[in-house]
């Protein structure tokens, strides 16, 4: 990672742009991709899998059986892994449910707000080279305590056709059993469109590249979507008081997503991204994906900036996917970011904490999307119906709000129907 000593705003604004493939040409493959699985459905899949995938196999569906050898197969230690991150982020996501609270906006007027879930939703779960079961985990505990009970998962097979076990057992101790071996903007698409295998959704859900999220977006006028989610990303603000050591770590974590994902320091202390520096190239020699952290590291930069002000204010710019926040008076700086997808605060906080198992959801908004977007939670998975009951003393009290105002916009049907109601002496 190359050091940048207070770059002027112009340098700035380019440090700060993500690593990008030629988004044309991604647009109409994926576009052409989308018209063959509407078109053609099961046969399309197929035929993707074997092009992109190099599997060559005849049933989409993974059959009960082999999510019964699945869950043999995953070491006991593993499994309690898994249950004790599950239980964390169950017990985080429980918090988020919002009871129904009546408000009285004036007296006999009564209004409420109740969440109700979406009832079909549709996963989709990375899983090329580096299959994200802990994803399973992040899209499903919500969607079950939001109370969705008709749920789907895509996600890509291995060479063999097979699933990867971690995949299946996750899925399968959160009730998931509706899986389908097909990734790739032809996953998104047979989800939105259905085939004879594979059936529609309301709402699609999940990281993915590049040709995923181009899919999810061209489609989101067809099916809802949790947001763009693409290549991973981090920000490490940091200070002298920063250890070298932690932040090269945080940083070569999340390289190791992808040769596109973006890693960025930004810190008042020189000296400190010298070390951090020289930090990573001893930690990358001993990372088994140091070749696709290397590619990683190409689009990524340390920059030196005056103080903590500004940092903030560059992050806040950035809009990162993750923020670690490394320095004095944490817990006051942290106060002051307005735009990310989840915040990692102190020395002892690694990002990797959120990925895995603290309870927070890791399924953000990149690509500066956190400036407008929230990552999943139980509010992803329901649609907000509003109810209100009129007394006949509270449609009185109202009546001339409305009716003036319904006249002054024209509408005097809008006017009528409180009219009606008050001339005559129907009992409800």
């Amino acid at each position: 990672m190359k050091i940048y000593n207070n770059p002027n705003s112009a340098m700035l604004a380019d440090l700060l742009k993500r690593p990008q493939l030629n988004a044309a040409l991604i647009k109409e493959s994926v576009e052409s991709i989308i018209d063959d699985v509407a078109n053609n459905g099961d046969k399309a899949l197929l035929k993707y899998n074997k092009q992109f995938d190099g599997v060559d196999i005849i049933d989409l569906k993974v059959s009960p059986g082999e999510i019964e050898l699945a869950v043999a197969a995953v070491s006991d230690n593993l499994k309690a892994a898994i249950q004790q991150a599950k239980i964390n982020i169950e017990t985080f996501h429980q918090s988020q449910k919002e009871p129904i609270i009546k408000v009285e906006t004036m007296p006999g007027v009564i209004c409420w707000r109740k969440s109700v879930a979406i009832e079909k939703i549709g996963f989709y779960i990375p899983g090329g080279t580096a299959p994200l079961f802990s994803t399973v985990l992040m899209m499903a505990i919500p969607a079950i305590i939001a109370g969705c009970d008709d749920i789907i998962l895509c996600t890509p097979s291995k060479q063999d056709g097979t699933i990867a076990k971690e995949i299946l057992y996750t899925a399968s101790i959160c009730g998931i059993t509706k899986i389908y071996r097909c990734g790739g903007a032809q996953a998104i698409a047979a989800m939105v469109y259905g085939t004879a295998t594979i059936p529609a959704v309301y709402k699609i859900l999940g990281p993915g590249n590049q040709y995923v999220t181009m899919a999810k977006q061209l489609l989101q006028n067809k099916v809802a979507i949790d947001m763009p989610a693409g290549p991973s990303e981090v920000m490490v603000i940091a200070d002298d008081t920063a250890i070298a050591e932690y932040v090269a770590a945080d940083l070569l974590a999340q390289a190791e997503h992808g040769k596109d994902s973006q890693v960025i320091l930004v810190t008042t202390s020189f000296a400190l991204g010298v070390k951090v520096q020289s930090e990573i190239d001893i930690q990358l020699k001993h990372l088994e994906r140091n070749n696709i952290i290397s590619a990683a590291l190409l689009n990524s930069k340390i920059i030196v900036v005056k103080n903590i002000e500004e940092a903030v204010k560059i992050s806040n710019q950035y809009a990162p996917e993750h923020l670690i926040i490394c320095c004095r008076n944490v817990q006051k700086v942290s106060e002051n970011i307005i735009s990310a997808g989840s915040v990692f605060i102190g020395n002892y906080s690694p990002e990797s904490a959120g990925d895995y198992a603290s309870g927070t959801n890791h399924t953000l908004p990149t690509n500066g999307y956190a400036a407008m977007y929230s990552g999943v939670s139980v509010d992803s998975y329901v649609k907000k119906i509003t109810f209100q009951e009129l007394s006949k003393e509270g449609l009185t009290a109202m009546a001339s709000t409305v009716t003036t105002m319904a006249s002054a916009e024209g509408l005097e049907a809008h006017s009528n129907a409180v009219k009606i109601r008050l001339k005559n002496n129907y009992e409800s």
